[in-house]
């Protein structure tokens, strides 16, 4: 699997105060709609994220209903989040 500059930076930082626009798979569209709907952190999918079990299923189906996300950034968004957490949880 090859990953993005974008999912790399991502992991090789805590998630601190990061943006929803520094998610891999997330870009001004789909940040745009997250917001509209009250998530504005990375940290706020990485609860979604823990909170649905980790699931892949659920997650990208969470993503794909809460901003229309497509099969691609669903993938790029929930290997990130994976990773990040096996690296730090």
């Amino acid at each position: 699997m090859t990953t993005s500059q974008k999912h790399r930076l991502f992991c090789s930082e805590p998630m601190g105060d990061k943006s929803v626009y520094t998610l891999p798979g997330i870009g001004l569209v789909l940040g745009g709609r997250l917001e509209k709907i009250g998530i504005f952190k990375a940290r706020d999918v990485l609860g979604r994220f823990l909170v649905l079990g980790m699931d892949e299923w659920k997650y990208k189906s969470w993503l794909r209903d809460s901003c229309g996300a497509n099969a691609k950034q669903q993938r790029d968004c929930y290997n990130c989040l994976k990773e990040w957490t096996n690296n730090n949880l």
